[in-house]
């Protein structure tokens, strides 16, 4: 009975792991997919059907030439090989006998000559159709064939003897590809759009931002939570209601005050505005109330100051709180578009931050989906690596207030 009930919670688990494994996949595969692409030539992402990893086609010099050839795998006597497509968009035309339609040949349209000639062209019916007749030699033999259609074939010939030929069609064609990578894409991407300056001005907006945010929202939370003041609370209420204005009403204000002050199309423009939120300060207020007092009320008969209480005892036990406010700060100063994009001029590439970058990446690089991707990797993955690093603190910060709610 015990095994039974063991064996049935193995199961469970197991099942719930697959399914977790299998959401888990869905949810990455994106991700996946913009690295492996950011690797590609930009042919390789073009490809149909598309394919995960990057791949290049293998070239040979054997034949001579000035540019090395590309191998394409052609079937001959059932053997597949490697051939090298020395010619393509060859003109080739589909002959049929007149009096057996099963018996086809396919050759070069400059090798078959018209019946009659071009202005009076011999036709021949085939199943209630009229063709136009050639000339073509198979075999050393000369026969009169209708012509039932044409195709553009390659010339494929082996590099090991160069005398074997094969007509193909290019396009069904499979290349000859290897596994590779080209990490490139990125050193091109940053060449492309000034991207390393672009990172800079995103790490040093978002650096601003975070501390500036950290600073005023556990002061203003400590505030709130800890002093007593004539119209604290309805001063908190006032400024907790701010969170519902909706952003599109404060642009235009914001911009004149930028203009006003002079910081249109400037980094400050980018810090300052956003180094005060009540979100932020809501979050530190509720998380400073669980804190007992009489930890606060010991360090204040000891003597310890308002500062030093708040640096030495509330900081340290906010350590869930602050790591869930930096990410959300973090993500938020790092994604913004919006308010760049109003505040700093297109032409200043010199002050652009990684989203408005990629946005002009967008156009210039339309042809090339490997570099817009490098581009978006490189935006996407120090939030990414941020969020994995900081989830433990943010899963903490949401139980531990659970248990002392």
């Amino acid at each position: 009975m015990l095994s039974s009930y063991r064996l049935l919670i193995t199961i469970r688990n197991l099942a719930v792991y697959i399914v977790l494994g299998v959401i888990a996949f869905f949810m990455l595969f994106p991700f996946i997919y913009m690295l492996t692409t950011s690797l590609k030539e930009p042919k390789d992402s073009f490809r149909y059907p598309p394919r995960l990893l990057p791949r290049e086609g293998l070239t040979t010099d054997a034949l001579g030439g000035d540019e090395p050839l590309p191998l394409y795998y052609v079937t001959i006597d059932g053997q597949e090989r490697e051939f090298a497509l020395v010619q393509s968009n060859i003109r080739v035309g589909i002959y049929a006998n007149p009096n057996d339609p099963t018996e086809t040949y396919e050759v070069d349209v400059t090798e078959a000559t018209p019946v009659g000639g071009f202005v009076n062209q011999e036709m021949a019916t085939i199943d209630g159709e009229e063709y136009p007749l050639y000339e073509i030699t198979v075999d050393g033999q000369t026969l009169q064939v209708a012509q039932v259609g044409q195709t553009a074939l390659g010339r494929f010939v082996d590099p090991n003897d160069p005398a074997v030929e094969v007509l193909q069609n290019v396009r069904l064609s499979r290349p000859v590809e290897r596994l590779t990578a080209h990490p490139e894409n990125y050193r091109d991407v940053v060449a492309l759009q000034n991207m390393d300056r672009s990172l800079s001005n995103t790490i040093l907006v978002t650096l601003g931002v975070v501390l500036g945010t950290l600073t005023t929202s556990v002061l203003g939370g400590y505030a709130f939570a800890r002093l007593r003041f004539p119209g604290r609370d309805a001063l908190f209420v006032l400024y907790l209601g701010t969170i519902m204005i909706p952003f599109v009403v404060l642009v235009t204000p914001m911009y004149q005050l930028m203009v006003a002050i002079g910081w249109v199309d400037k980094i400050v423009a980018l810090i300052v505005p956003w180094i005060f939120s009540a979100y932020g300060t809501f979050l530190m207020r509720q998380f400073f109330i669980t804190i007992p007092r009489e930890i606060e009320e010991a360090a204040l008969i000891d003597g310890a100051s308002r500062l030093q209480i708040l640096w030495r005892i509330f900081l340290p036990a906010s350590t869930p709180a602050l790591a869930t406010l930096t990410t959300f700060v973090f993500l938020y100063a790092w994604n913004s578009f919006f308010w760049p994009l109003v505040v700093i001029n297109t032409g200043n590439v010199d002050n652009h931050v990684l989203t408005l970058s990629l946005n002009v990446l967008r156009g210039r690089a339309s042809d090339s989906p490997n570099l817009i991707l490098a581009g978006a990797a490189i935006a996407i993955l120090p939030p990414m690596i941020i969020y994995i690093l900081g989830q433990r603190f943010f899963v903490e910060s949401a139980t531990s207030s659970a248990v002392k709610g």
